[in-house]
């Protein structure tokens, strides 16, 4: 567990089977793991890994989006996963990119009920936010290279993109995206950590 003023924060753990490279995994929370895996069956998704518990900590399942995008999703029981976010060192945002995005959010509003708000950010396929309560949680886009494959990315707050940056390259980090502004949300860079995890780190505009 890695935690942050004595709260957790984020998890690793050795992959599930040999092969698999190295990334984050984004969980979703749901009150009814075994349900959920059902509605992805129902809503064209693959349930990867059938739903099991994890001690007495939760219970959970692996899926893939009709788009080929890997997600967790966690039943909470005594683990309610991140006990802190939107602070530095602390997860802020995840976002799926995927060449398919009208259909990975048709597919996540039908298993976890979003609210979708789409915005123009001058792509082929709008940025679509997904909102629980009128309050934006995650990211749907188009990947920003043709070579990326589906997936789900993690963005973690941090105080200074640039610091952040100089220190992972200190620590054996590469940078994938040099820190580059985007207007009204902040600084944002690309890593990748020694082990082969990608990650993006985000200055917020608000906190500047």
């Amino acid at each position: 567990m890695f935690t942050k003023n004595g709260k957790n924060v984020a998890a690793g753990s050795p992959p599930p089977q040999e092969g698999i490279p190295s990334h984050w995994t984004t969980y979703i929370a749901s009150d009814d793991v075994d349900a959920t895996a059902g509605k992805i069956r129902d809503a064209g998704g693959t349930v990867m890994m059938d739903p099991f518990d994890v001690f007495d900590s939760g219970r959970m399942t692996v899926a893939q989006d009709p788009t080929g995008a890997v997600f967790g999703v966690w039943q909470a029981k005594e683990h309610i996963g991140a006990q802190l976010a939107n602070e530095p060192g602390t997860f802020t945002w995840n976002q799926c990119h995927t060449s398919d995005s009208a259909r990975a959010t048709e597919f996540y509003q039908a298993i976890f009920g979003y609210e979708i708000d789409e915005v123009d950010l001058g792509g082929e396929q709008p940025f679509r936010v997904l909102k629980v309560g009128g309050k934006g949680v995650a990211g749907v886009r188009e990947p920003t290279s043709g070579a990326e494959p589906p997936h789900w990315s993690t963005t973690f707050a941090v105080a200074d993109t640039d610091e952040t940056v100089s220190r992972a390259k200190e620590l054996g980090g590469t940078v994938l995206l040099e820190p580059l502004d985007l207007p009204d949300i902040g600084r944002l860079a690309v890593l990748q950590d020694p082990a082969g995890a990608v990650f993006q780190v985000l200055a917020s505009a608000a906190s500047s």
